[in-house]
This record gives C-alpha cells, sequence and structure tokens, in this order.
C-alpha cells in the first residue's frame, strides 16, 4: 500500500478482521449514534453499570494500588454525597487540579453522577494563565492535590469563588485509606468523603446526556486558553466509537495510559474505551520512555493511549532484545506520523493502530476503524476540506463570496458543518465560540466549524493530517497560544516588539516554540537568560520558546502587519546578517547562542529535544 494513497483492494483486505469485531461494531454503533439528549445515559450510569457487571474486576491500576470498578463506583457515591452536603447541584462546577491517580478519575465520576462539571485544570499551567483559567469557569470549589499546592497558592487570593469554604485538599497518597493533614484555608476532602455513605445517590433531578461534565482548556488564536465544554454524550460517543468500534475492548484489557489527564485523548478516548469494556485503565503521572516496558509488562497491559511525540520517544531508545516482550497489541490516539507509523508497529508488534482525529470542542471526529496505515481514518460526521489563506486558518473566498473545495489529494483547511445532530459545543465565552464558525461558507445561512487544521484525502473517504494553521502550533503533545505566549513576553518590560510561532526541527512532532523579538534600546546588552527566567516562572516548559531571535526591527507590511511567513521560513537559520539565534537546548537551564555547527548538529537530528 502506497503511503498516501488507500483503494477499496486495501480495504477489502481488512474486512476479516472487521468482520470478526461486527458484535462490538454493532452494539458500539448505539452508543455512538444515541440522539436523545434527555436520556439518562451518563458517565455516571456507565460506572455503575460497570460496578454490577464487573464489580470484582480492576477499574483503575496505578503504582501498587488496584481498584475494583465496585470500590471506584462506592468512592465517586461518597464524593458525590459530600459535595451534595456542600450544597453543589446539578448545573455547578468545580475546578480539579490534580496529576494523573486514581483520585481524579473518582472526583469526576462522583461529581458526574450529580450532574456538577469538572474543569480539567492544566498542570503545568501556572501563575496569571492558571488565574485565568479557573476564573473562567467560576468554579464553585476547586479540587487541589498536594502535589501541586505550591502553584496553587501563588494565586490563590486572586480566584473568584462563591463558596464559604472553596478549597478542597487531597493528600499525595492513597487518600482512600490515608488522609494527610490539610493546610490552612483548605477542607481536608479524603477525611470529609470517608463520613458518607456509598449508595448510589438518588436524584430528583439526574443529570442528562445533554449536560456538561468537564471542561477542557484549549489554547486559541485569542490568546489565553479557552474553556470548551464536554457534554456526557462525548464520554458516550467515546465508548461506543472508540472503546467498541474501533478497540472492541473486553473486560480482561489494561489500557496504559501515561498522557496527562486533562487532555482529551486521555480523558474521554482512553477512559471512554475502558468504560466500554469493563477493562482497567492503568495511570502514570508522567510519561517515561526508560519505564515504559517495564509498567506495560507490570500491568500485564494490551492497549495504550499515545501522542505522536511519545511514540518517536519510544523509537529513539536503544533497540533491545525486550522489544517484543510484552502484551501490547493495540494503542490509540493522534499524531502517530507516516514517517515512523510502519517503524513502530514492526519493531514492537503492534497489530492496531486506531489513529484518531479529535478537538476538545470541535464538532467533528475522525477514526482509523479498518486499521489503515497513515490515515485519521474517516468520518460520518459532515465535513469540507477548502482552500486557504497560507500560514492562516483563514479560508478563501471566491468572487461570490464563498468557500471552494480543493481537488481530491491537495491539502484543504478541514471544516465540519454545524447542524441539530453535529452539533458545536463550543466555549465558555460566546466571543470565542462565534470566531470558531465559519459562516455562509457554501451557502447563505450554513454554518460549519473551522478546525485550524489542514487535512487531505488520501482515497476511500480517509483523511491524513498534514497540518496545524494560524496562531497555534503543537509542541510535546500540547497546543501552544502564540498570541498567549507573545503577551506573556510583552509583560516582562524587556521587549519592544515579540513575534511567537512553531518551527519544524527534524526528527519531532509538532513545532517548536520560537521568538523573534526587538529588545528595549536602554542602552544596555539584552540578556537573554533573564528573559528565560522570566519566562519559566510564567509559562509551562511546552510553551517557552525553543528559539530565540534577536534583531534590531522585524518587517511589516504596508498595513502595518509582521510577515509571519517570512519571519517563520527562515526558522533558526544563521542566514539574517547581525541577529543573533540561541536555543534552549536539551537538560539546560537556560539559552545557548547557536552556531553554525550546533545548527549542523539540530538539523542532523543530533540534539534530541
Amino acid at each position: 500500500m502506497s503511503q498516501d494513497n488507500i483503494n477499496a483492494l486495501d480495504i477489502a483486505r481488512r474486512l476479516p478482521d472487521v468482520l470478526r469485531r461486527l458484535p462490538f461494531i454493532a452494539r458500539g454503533f448505539y452508543y455512538y449514534a444515541v440522539k436523545n439528549e434527555r436520556s439518562e445515559l451518563t458517565l455516571g450510569t456507565l460506572i455503575e453499570r460497570n460496578a454490577e457487571k464487573y464489580g470484582n474486576r480492576p477499574a483503575v491500576l496505578f503504582e501498587d494500588r488496584s481498584i475494583t470498578w465496585s470500590e471506584l463506583n462506592a468512592w465517586a457515591n461518597r464524593i458525590a454525597h459530600f459535595f451534595r452536603d456542600q450544597g453543589l447541584a446539578k448545573g455547578d462546577s468545580i475546578a480539579v487540579f490534580l496529576e494523573n491517580r486514581p483520585e481524579l478519575l473518582a472526583v469526576v465520576a462522583g461529581a458526574a453522577k450529580l450532574g456538577v462539571a469538572c474543569a480539567m485544570l492544566n498542570t503545568s499551567q501556572k501563575g496569571k494563565v492558571l488565574e485565568h483559567s479557573i476564573n473562567l469557569v467560576e468554579p464553585k470549589m476547586v479540587v487541589v492535590g498536594e502535589e501541586l499546592t505550591e502553584p496553587f497558592d501563588s494565586i490563590k487570593a486572586d480566584l473568584t469563588t462563591s463558596h464559604a469554604n472553596p478549597f478542597l485538599f487531597l493528600a499525595d497518597t492513597n487518600t482512600m485509606n490515608a488522609f494527610g493533614d490539610a493546610p490552612d484555608g483548605f477542607l481536608n476532602m479524603a477525611e470529609k468523603v470517608s463520613a458518607f455513605n456509598s449508595d448510589n445517590p438518588i436524584l430528583s433531578n439526574p443529570p442528562i446526556m445533554g449536560d456538561t461534565a468537564i471542561y477542557l482548556f484549549t489554547s486559541g488564536t485569542t490568546g489565553l486558553p479557552k474553556a470548551a465544554p464536554g457534554s456526557h454524550r462525548k464520554f458516550i460517543m467515546a465508548y461506543g466509537g472508540f472503546g467498541l468500534m474501533s478497540l472492541a475492548m473486553e473486560p480482561e484489557d489494561v489500557l496504559y495510559c501515561t498522557l496527562p489527564l486533562y487532555h482529551g485523548t486521555a480523558l474521554l478516548v482512553c477512559w471512554g474505551s475502558v468504560l466500554a469494556g469493563g477493562s482497567a485503565i492503568a495511570l502514570r503521572r508522567k510519561f517515561s520512555a526508560s519505564a515504559f516496558w517495564d509498567d506495560v509488562r507490570r500491568y500485564h497491559a494490551t492497549t495504550f493511549g499515545y501522542v505522536g511525540e511519545l511514540c518517536r520517544y519510544l523509537l529513539n531508545q536503544p533497540a533491545s532484545d525486550q522489544d517484543r516482550n510484552h502484551s501490547l497489541t493495540k494503542m490509540i490516539g493522534n499524531g502517530l506520523r507516516p514517517s515512523i507509523w510502519k517503524e513502530f508497529k514492526e519493531r514492537f508488534g503492534i497489530e492496531t493502530v486506531a489513529e484518531l482525529y479529535a478537538s476538545s470542542e470541535g464538532n467533528i471526529g475522525f477514526s482509523n476503524f479498518f486499521n489503515m496505515d497513515n490515515t485519521v481514518g474517516f468520518s460520518t460526521a459532515p465535513y469540507k476540506l477548502v482552500k486557504f489563506h497560507e500560514g492562516t486558518r483563514d479560508p478563501i473566498r471566491n468572487k461570490k463570496g464563498f468557500t471552494e473545495e480543493v481537488p481530491k489529494g491537495e491539502p484543504g483547511l478541514l471544516i465540519g458543518e454545524i447542524t441539530k445532530k453535529w452539533s458545536f459545543e463550543g466555549y465558555t465565552q460566546k466571543e470565542a465560540t462565534e470566531k470558531s464558525i465559519l459562516r455562509d461558507a457554501f451557502k447563505k445561512g450554513d454554518a460549519w466549524f473551522n478546525t485550524g487544521d489542514v487535512l487531505k484525502e488520501i482515497g476511500c473517504c480517509h483523511l491524513q493530517f498534514v497540518d496545524r494553521m494560524g496562531d497555534t502550533f503543537r509542541w510535546k503533545g500540547e497546543n501552544v497560544s502564540t498570541n498567549e505566549v507573545e503577551n506573556i513576553i510583552d509583560g516582562s518590560g524587556m521587549v519592544e516588539e515579540a513575534i511567537v510561532y512553531g518551527v519544524e526541527i527534524p526528527k519531532t512532532n509538532g513545532k517548536a516554540g520560537m521568538v523573534t523579538l526587538v529588545p528595549h534600546s536602554n542602552g544596555s546588552e539584552f540578556d537573554v537568560n533573564k528573559l528565560f527566567a522570566y519566562l519559566k516562572a510564567n509559562l509551562p516548559a511546552y510553551a517557552i520558546p525553543v528559539f530565540v531571535r534577536i534583531t534590531r526591527a522585524i518587517e511589516k507590511t504596508g498595513t502595518f502587519k509582521y510577515r509571519k511567513v517570512d519571519i517563520q521560513k527562515a526558522g533558526y537559520s544563521l542566514d539574517r546578517n547581525n541577529e543573533e539565534v540561541f536555543a534552549w537546548l536539551p537538560k539546560t537551564e537556560g539559552y545557548t547562542r547557536l552556531t553554525p555547527e550546533l545548527v549542523a548538529d539540530i538539523d542532523g537530528g543530533k540534539v534530541s529535544f
């Protein structure tokens, strides 16, 4: 099969496997296609059902802990009763600031049973960005893990809350058995929860499928993070579409997840798939390439959740005779590049790559249902690939004011039609929601969600991801907003102008952050590492620019717009006169000035970013 082409014969070769999965596909389609938004099919009821069917089977594995479905459900029930005792009710929200550990899943499940939505805070955030994210959703309470009290304490006084005791503490231990000591200003949540019964809550107004279950935070063109509501229906669709139709999950399966649970790929896709099979999810706080296969063997994992960068890290590890000494046969996630797809499968003996395309806020998703190579699969949602202005997420309009589709096989901007069935849940900010909607695209009155991503068709309605456009780029599995980083740099008081963008580095996934800046003319030499210290204090590590270009002036167009595409093309090269370029090299605590030799090493893939 050609890397960039799929035909009917390729699909036919996969049919025997599809036929074997037919019972799972039939069940999965039922859940994927449920239309009744008022159905009481929710995250909470899925957990209760698994507690009845698979009560003694493991639901969560973490370090030396194993929690059964019955235990998880009972734990979530106690949390639900505690929240209700605190005055929380359907329609309220809380914020969750915990690293990957069982407590996070129990809190989300307990809140879901009441119809209380959980805002899943990015654990890398700090300072003004973290404060902004929390205040966006105006949560009644915030659950803070002991492991994250330091960044939380720095913004605690600036939060807007309406609860008498808004801050809940969970010790960094097995809080089912030990409570720890809560700092001043916090309620000890585990201690309070232990006093409540473990019966399923009975509610006069229970949550329904269309209610908001979670908020996921996404960076976008407005700069600071946006909060995208996710209904219970998204869990139900992941349950059916990914857990059953794509992976055919069963109770004996174990899905190993090192992706952060504040991401949709981990929380919705991975956990949703586990819920579908009555399977177990094995958690690790943070990904470790050196510990990955030992963990897989320890938990007898059959499946794992990935992003492309994770797979590249694993491939970069020295080859070993243990590379196939494991039980993994399936993987689900996004961003596996065609350049390493086949190599990864063959080296590690993976049979099924359930590559997908989706976004936290979007109304469209693709899944590699037929287990084809180098594709995000196909979608049953209505979509188009349209012509766009290079370097932007803006579609091109013709003389009649309408967008135009690209020829088959050509890269195009992906847009998903907004219909009653394929609704766009948007963001908490109305202006951000409206900015993502493309109106009057093909006819007056139509509406489409603009993904900002470029894909291309490679045959049989299968698409392949090409690039992320506009004012965001993806690095270390995270979306980075150029405007957000620019605003932080502007706040340093050290620069006159700064332009942030993503640049490609050979043998890496996504794009690394780069800033071209003009220092303040104060007569003294610009201290690039003073800037680094400031960035480290105000940005998560993945958002700190990897490269810095220092120049005397940034060229603009006649309409005073930056020539961002030209700056981006220069990358981190040293071809421009009278400019210095610095790089944040791996395992260093500051910027290093680039030399031709260092540039050659980076271009040759000798520097492992």
